[in-house]
């Protein structure tokens, strides 16, 4: 490696620091998009607004070949951090929990690298600085504004703590789960403790869906399916010899095929209002879509992992069970556009095997070196 490819990944690791300090939510990425902006402009690579927050990049416009996207995403969680990193977070609540700053470092890197071979690249390589990755559809406000419609084939990444380092997973179909959520109030009659049978219970009904709802994926669902139907929040507030008019329950659906989780959102509805009816409450149940399943397409998935081995070596193939049921707005794209996602381990023993979306996670530095030069192969260089 150069000096210079060494000053670029030194450089990254400098903003990835800087961008973890300062993290933005969702929407919210005007300083995070101002820094990636400024760098794209100090090295001359031409770019645009997109969605707000997100920036658009093309290095080669007017070369012939296959035109390439490169995707990062930029923004952060509602977290407070409880790492004592000297870069920790310095906006009370938030953080950067999910490795989003490696992301954008190491596409930074990617670009910064490219553009010194730009004159090398056989097509276009667009890259997408996207924002609103979790829980704000992102990469579908950058499909909507038209800004990669003469793309042939788009490339995304996610560190994963699971993994261990220098491994890997991309396979053809699934990657990531679809995802939705479930919200189920029930409106009973409230009343005295002591006189259950002139109340109408919303409690009771509730703890009974709860446990019919784990009949779903033991049950409804084939055991070839991955799927899981979790209640994470159940609410009755009341006093302590007082029935509640009112219960509420919520959760969330993860599923490997997409129409399936249309299909289980169906069966909540049904066994919660019957359910309920059968204890004598009302429940009213809203059903909420978040992301699709994120699908491979195998052409690229070959492709992706021919450079996964280029860059990590041959023992790259981690045995994680895939797919995950974790989700990815990427799944927006794939739809859309022939192309590719893959995990990247960032466990090397060293506290990097924190899961993401907690307070002590922290991204591994490391990781950025093969990120970039995998990105760069996928754009059509080798890096070596």
């Amino acid at each position: 490696m150069s000096l210079e490819r060494a000053e670029i990944l030194k450089f990254a690791v400098e903003l990835r620091h800087k961008l973890h300090s300062q993290p933005e939510t969702a929407w919210k990425e005007y300083n995070t998009s101002a820094y990636i902006r400024a760098i794209l402009t100090d090295n001359r690579i031409q770019w645009k607004k997109s969605a707000e927050t997100g920036t658009i990049a093309v290095l080669a416009p007017e070369a012939k070949g296959r035109h390439v996207a490169l995707r990062a995403d930029i923004d952060a969680l509602a977290i407070d951090e409880k790492t004592a990193a000297p870069y920790k977070s310095q906006n009370a609540g938030v953080m950067h929990a999910c490795g989003h700053d490696g992301h954008t470092s190491a596409l930074i890197a990617a670009a910064l690298i490219l553009k010194e071979n730009e004159e090398k690249l056989g097509g276009p390589v667009t890259l997408v600085f996207q924002p609103g990755e979790e829980g704000g559809h992102g990469a579908k406000r950058i499909l909507e504004e038209g800004c990669l419609k003469d793309v042939d084939c788009i490339f995304g990444w996610h560190n994963w703590p699971g993994i261990k380092f220098g491994e890997a997973a991309c396979p053809d179909g699934v990657v990531m789960a679809a995802n939705g959520t479930f919200h189920i109030d029930f409106y009973g009659k409230g009343g005295h403790s002591s006189q259950p049978e002139i109340c109408r219970d919303p409690v009771l009904a509730a703890s009974a869906v709860v446990t019919a709802l784990q009949q779903i994926v033991s049950r409804r669902v084939a055991p070839q399916d991955s799927a899981v139907v979790s209640v994470t929040s159940f609410e009755a507030p009341s006093g302590l010899t007082t029935i509640p008019e009112h219960s509420r329950i919520e959760g969330s659906i993860r599923i490997s095929d997409t129409l399936m989780r249309d299909r289980v959102g169906e069966m909540i509805k049904n066994i919660a209002e019957k359910t309920a009816d059968a204890y004598g409450v009302r429940a009213e149940v809203e059903l909420r879509k978040r992301y699709g399943a994120t699908v491979n397409d195998a052409d690229s998935a070959a492709y992706m992992r021919e450079c996964l081995q280029n860059t990590l070596g041959e023992n790259w193939k981690s045995d994680i069970k895939m797919p995950v049921m974790a989700s990815e707005d990427f799944s927006y794209y794939l739809e859309k556009i022939p192309g590719a996602y893959a995990l990247i381990g960032s466990d090397d023993g060293n506290g990097h095997n924190i899961a993401c979306h907690n307070a002590a996670y922290d991204f591994n530095d490391r990781l950025i070196e093969p990120a970039a030069e995998l990105l760069v192969k996928l754009a059509g260089i080798d890096n070596k």
